[in-house]
């Protein structure tokens, strides 16, 4: 690799589909994601198992969850404030993941008395990788490049070619008796590390994109201490949010809070902004914003309480295989993803030539109604029990399917948009706010399935599966109703956004 450092206009200046530097990037969130969606999918079950985990019942899990969840992606918000204003994407990256590897690893020396020390500091580091590594991506294509969704595209099979693997090898790790849950904590630290390892062996490729923006703005000895001023801040959060995950009702104060602060900070920047086009189009990306909370409240049932349906109610008879319910319900959705985003992507790509393509508003209005039908078949899967409460795992992963059709219509093209609605100096900020989006989805999640846990922990399976199927048929109507009523909005925001598509 070359020791030049290359210039944005090079860098920009590809020819053919994609970046070299994408390549690159793909590869650090794959790892990273392994170890995020390795450790989500077994956090559920490890809370709600009664010998060797938490011992928590099922609706303190889900609570549990919900707010951990929440709060990971609350910290990308501030994350990428701080990418933005001071650390750049880079360091901030580097920061945010050697933070996740200390966390994985104090789970991973004693999961029941050191969680809540580990989860902090995953959640920490996760905030400041997180909306950076996206926004990098942004910045590998000019504007108006009509090659940045399909790089986007491409992006995303990284991130769920890690959560695949994750999604398998940490729950097989966790339950299995060989093994135990320490191992699957020590699993997300080590590939956490060849993530690390892969970007500082790559990010000069990258040339300017990434840089604190106070390189050319401040003196070197004011930079440095602004920037460790920043990362002792960062150590010195640990008590505060330890505090809030062990207590879910500080959960809420904080939820209750985040939001309206993080709202005021945008119209704050939003009125900064001289340029009416460029105001116009931040009030289409909150619109994004906002919506995409109901989607992950749905869709995030995945690490709640369909972990738990999946430990319950489903039988390990997938066609002509038997396998563990749980690694079904942890990677089906990667798996999926892998296989139809392209397929997806190649579908706009025709409609487009055809100048038929739906824009960004009725797609995000078709994933609503692929998400209403995924969990009306979640919702069938009663007819399809045994007197012991077991379920077809077939009609399970038909519906994850459908999952994945309304995922695909939505979270590849909203990162992309995101890039394209923000000005450039606040990308970093509405990369963190789309993913505060998903803070305050994921918390709805946890809250959504608390309500569908059934009241008796004692109860049966049978009974426990008519409490889950009830709330995924009310779900499957509310999510019906926001995809109407996004594509009856749809040509209001499409003037909004004005030239961006």
């Amino acid at each position: 690799m070359s020791t030049t450092k290359l210039t944005l206009e090079e860098i920009q200046n590809f020819e053919g589909k994609y970046p070299k530097q994408l390549w690159y990037l793909f590869f650090v969130e794959m790892w990273e994601r392994f170890c995020f969606y390795g450790m989500r999918g077994v956090l559920t079950i490890f809370m709600a198992d009664q010998l060797l985990g938490l011992a928590l019942s099922d609706k303190d899990a889900n609570l549990k969850y919900g707010a951990i969840q929440a709060f990971v992606y609350a910290f990308t918000f501030i994350g990428g404030i701080f990418a933005d204003k001071i650390l750049g994407f880079k360091k901030s990256l580097f920061f945010g993941g050697l933070i996740m590897i200390v966390g994985n690893l104090t789970i991973a020396f004693s999961p029941q008395a050191l969680f809540y020390v580990g989860i902090t500091l995953t959640i920490i580091g996760t905030g400041f990788f997180k909306p950076n590594i996206s926004s990098m991506v942004g910045e590998l294509y000019k504007e108006g490049d009509p090659r940045r969704d399909a790089g986007f595209g491409l992006f995303y099979s990284g991130i769920n070619s890690g959560a695949f693997l994750g999604g398998i090898v940490c729950v097989y790790l966790g339950k299995s008796e060989d093994f135990g849950w320490s191992y699957a904590f020590l699993a997300a630290a080590v590939v956490m590390v060849i993530g690390l390892i892969t970007f500082l062996y790559t990010k000069k490729s990258l040339g300017p994109i990434g840089d604190s923006p106070l390189l050319e703005t401040n003196e070197p000895s004011k930079r440095k201490s602004k920037e460790i001023a920043v990362y002792i801040g960062a150590l010195l959060s640990i008590p505060l949010v330890f505090m809030m995950i062990k207590n879910t009702d500080y959960t809420d104060y904080f939820m209750y809070s985040i939001g309206p602060i993080a709202l005021l900070y945008f119209v704050y920047e939003m009125f900064k902004e001289t340029s009416i086009a460029a105001r116009k189009k931040l009030v289409a990306a909150l619109v994004f914003i906002l919506f995409s909370i109901v989607f992950w409240a749905f869709f995030e049932q995945s690490g709640g309480s369909l972990s738990l349906f999946a430990k319950y109610n489903l039988s390990d008879k997938l066609l002509f295989f038997n396998i563990d319910p749980n690694m079904v319900n942890n990677s089906s959705n990667s798996l999926f993803v892998i296989v139809f985003s392209p397929i997806i992507g190649l579908l706009w790509l025709g409609l487009a030539k055809r100048k038929i393509e739906p824009n960004t508003v009725i797609k995000f209005g078709i994933g609503f109604l692929f998400l209403a039908a995924a969990f009306y078949i979640f919702y069938t899967t009663r007819f399809f029990a045994g007197p012991d409460g077991k379920s077809s795992l077939n009609v399970f992963t038909g519906a994850y399917l459908i999952v994945t059709l309304a995922e695909l219509c939505l979270s590849p093209i909203g990162l992309s948009i995101m890039t394209k609605l923000s000005p450039k100096r606040l990308s970093g900020m509405m990369m963190g706010m789309w993913f505060l989006a998903s803070a305050y989805g994921q918390y709805v999640a946890g809250l959504l399935g608390a309500g569908m846990s059934s009241p008796d922990e004692n109860a049966s399976a049978s009974d426990k599966l008519i409490a889950f199927t009830d709330g995924y048929y009310q779900l499957a109507i509310y999510a019906l109703i926001a995809g109407a009523i996004l594509i009856v909005l749809s040509p209001l925001v499409k003037k909004l956004m004005q030239e961006v598509r």
